[in-house]
């Protein structure tokens, strides 16, 4: 009489409003934060994250809803059935398949995969071990892992990396999941768990690449896993007992097998290892890729009699009468693979399978209703009950983002995803990322946002643009502005965030600040006095909400754009002969600032009170721009070739650099190092610690046209902004 089979909804990840909007936060963040930064400080914690979700027994457990699936025989051979921990990694592969369809299949290539080999790698200790804890959750993480990614690459690069999946995923964690010695902290369960997703894993791949490949590629996997119920077999036939004399201690017994190898046995081990591969187990797997495998399964599996033998003893333990209304002996005969242990045949095609040999149609085997077994007994299914057609797909297409990697961001991406974390040095390859044409005149200032995914650029066509960071193309594509301000009626000489109220300041003699979204004027600050042009602008740190504005008569004026008027006004350099100021640089606690002046005099103001608390002649030539670090840090540079460290109030500089052929009149911080710009297309990189040494690159003409005019630098992304004399402007790494 033919089985009802109701099938449950598919176990989803409940979703509170706190874990919604923490996934949604993620997945902003990775698309925001560009392909380099997700990748090393997202997409690794998320995969550090998704081993957590399977420690300790509790983790280990079939859900409630699998308990009432189907049985062994019926559905899709490669289904899962979802434990606890699966459905606690649900979000994360979320968020990790989400990175993938952003940036493409290199992240499933070269980041995950990796990982995934480092997860399953043995150990270094040879002989025998136990695993801990967090190692079997290493193990049931990469197998579930390694199942999305099968689902998502393409045949192409699936046959690619098909090697390494077999030798670096594969086999070692059927070298845990076999071992005779290496017992699992939660014991049967854990190890049940993994051989279901084993299966699983690897009767994926059979259904993706067809059985000429199998045989090619998955011959030593394949026999690998149906070795384990030979050894048990002898090992039975032996009655193997734990006797310790002619053994020292710790030293475990011997065995010699049937295939002439001798192999260590942990005696202690046996009771473990029968409750996982079980007749159930047998039958479980025998079915499956008796089918799939087709002719070659004499071929990949010696052994593939003794296991469909152990499959006919299941049957018959659960069903002793018949089967089927043919009443077909549940003893395996040796006849061809065509045999199903439950009186049918297996569904042949044309004796070939895999998605890109098109001749499999489908992806299930389907067996009687009539002939299912009463029982499905406690191993259950593979499958988790009621997968969805999402979960169950053989191959699934990438979407094609606008972010996908390929040329220069691919070979950078692949650099950056190598570099430790602890690295604190900036790296400069010359790799050229972007490009940012549409100025018509040379740009004087660039400015990245605090997010580091717009920048602003002002320059001599008297324009400032907001153009957007994010990776697109291979390196050679150019970008367009996302806004174009266009009140300025002189050459654009400074522009920057005021962060505290996200406006944008910028400066052609006359203080424009606006707003970034809509490009609109919030305020315009012109001296009444036209002789009196402002010679140097800067921004208060958040949270101050201030201007502070250096003019021709060395006077420092402060303006609050909250409010009308003038905030301060101080005058600097009074009865010296000091020149005009030409940088101004405020401290990041926005207690201090430092006036830079054409004859090289600098000047210590306290912005608290406006009492001047140093004034020293720093160089000997003009004060191209001065930087100020934390720890009361000062960082000048000159036209007389010097770049300079100081602290506030030292008398003598920390460090002092000298450009050997031209001024460095454009650099930027990076934590402890400075890195500088010159006019002849020099890029170098020094440190504010260390005794003076400069390392200097010269921009190659295919990277780089024109002179360089401005520089900043993106800390987070470790990238370079190159302004140029004729309106571009680049991105570098």
């Amino acid at each position: 009489m033919p089985v009802r089979v109701v099938r449950s909804p598919t176990p989803s990840f409940p979703e509170p409003s706190a874990l919604y909007t923490a996934c949604k936060m993620v997945r902003w963040l990775s698309a925001k934060l560009g392909p380099t930064v997700a990748s090393r400080h997202v997409a690794r914690n998320l995969l550090r994250l998704l081993t957590s979700c399977y420690v300790g027994p509790t983790r280990q457990q079939f859900t409630a809803s699998s308990g009432d699936s189907p049985s062994l025989s019926a559905g899709n051979i490669y289904q899962k059935r979802p434990v606890l921990g699966d459905v606690a990694s649900g979000p994360v592969l979320s968020c990790l398949l989400h990175l993938a369809h952003l940036y493409g299949e290199p992240v499933l290539t070269y980041q995950y995969l990796p990982y995934i080999s480092y997860l399953v790698a043995p150990g270094s200790a040879s002989g025998p071990s136990r695993l801990n804890s967090r190692k079997e959750a290493g193990l049931l993480a990469a197998v579930t892992l390694t199942q999305k990614i099968i689902v998502y690459l393409s045949d192409t690069t699936l046959m690619d990396i098909l090697p390494r999946i077999s030798h670096e995923v594969l086999l070692p964690v059927l070298s845990f999941l076999t071992s005779l010695v290496t017992g699992f902290p939660s014991g049967a369960q854990a190890r049940t768990i993994l051989c279901v997703k084993t299966i699983s894993l690897i009767a994926l791949i059979c259904l993706r690449i067809g059985q000429e490949m199998v045989q090619q590629h998955l011959s030593e996997p394949v026999a690998a896993f149906f070795q384990v119920f030979s050894q048990l077999h002898e090992l039975r036939q032996q009655d193997l007992k734990l006797d310790p004399t002619g053994r020292s201690e710790g030293q475990l017994p011997e065995v010699v097998f049937s295939d002439g190898q001798q192999r260590p046995v942990d005696p202690t081990l046996l009771d473990e290892l029968e409750k996982v591969f079980t007749l159930q187990m047998a039958y479980t797997i025998y079915v499956p890729f008796s089918c799939l495998l087709g002719d070659i399964i004499w071929k990949i599996i010696p052994n593939h009699e003794l296991v469909g033998e152990l499959a006919g003893l299941y049957l018959e333990s659960i069903s002793p009468s018949s089967h089927s209304p043919a009443s077909v002996e549940p003893t395996v005969p040796s006849m061809g693979p065509e045999w199903d242990p439950q009186g049918g045949r297996c569904p042949q095609d044309d004796g070939h399978s895999g998605t890109f040999g098109s001749v499999l149609v489908g992806n299930r085997i389907q067996i009687p209703a009539d002939s299912q077994p009463e029982s499905p007994g406690p191993l259950g299914p593979i499958s988790g009950a009621g997968s969805g057609s999402e979960d169950n797909a053989l191959k699934q297409e990438l979407p094609r983002s606008a972010h996908g990697l390929s040329g220069n961001w691919l070979a950078y991406w692949q650099y950056e995803i190598g570099v430790s974390q602890q690295d604190a040095h900036f790296h400069f390859h010359q790799i050229r990322l972007q490009s940012f044409p549409g100025h018509s005149g040379a740009v004087k200032c660039v400015a990245p946002l605090s997010g580091e995914d717009f920048f602003l650029s002002g320059s001599k066509d008297r324009t400032v643009r907001l153009w957007p960071l994010y990776n697109y193309g291979d390196g050679t594509c150019e970008t367009a502005p996302r806004l174009v301000y266009t009140q300025h009626r002189k050459s654009v000489f400074f522009v920057d965030q005021l962060e505290a109220l996200q406006h944008v300041v910028s400066c052609d003699g006359a203080v424009h600040v606006w707003d970034p979204f809509t490009g609109k004027t919030l305020r315009a600050v012109e001296l009444l006095d036209s002789r009196v042009p402002l010679t140097a602008v800067a921004v208060m740190p958040a949270p101050h909400t201030s201007i502070t504005m250096a003019s021709s008569d060395s006077t420092l004026r402060f303006v609050d754009c909250r409010k009308p008027g003038l905030q301060h006004e101080f005058r600097l350099g009074s009865g010296l002969n000091t020149g005009l100021v030409r940088s101004l640089a405020v401290s990041p606690s926005g207690r201090s600032i430092v006036a830079g002046f054409s004859s090289g005099f600098m000047v210590l103001l306290d912005t608290r009170t406006g009492l001047v608390l140093r004034g020293w002649p720093a160089h000997e030539g003009d004060i191209l721009q001065i930087k100020a670090v934390e720890g009361s840090v000062l960082v000048s540079s000159s036209s007389d070739h010097s770049l300079t460290v100081w602290k506030e109030l030292e008398q003598k500089p920390t460090h002092h650099y000298k450009s050997a052929s031209d001024p460095i009149h454009t650099f930027d911080l990076y934590g402890s190092e400075v890195v500088t710009g010159t006019v002849s297309n020099k890029i170098g990189v020094c440190s504010l610690l260390e005794p003076p040494s400069q390392a200097t690159t010269k921009l190659s003409s295919e990277n780089f046209r024109g002179t360089l005019t401005s520089l900043a630098l993106l800390p987070t992304k470790r990238h370079l902004l190159l302004g140029s004399d004729n309106g571009v402007i680049r991105l570098l790494a």
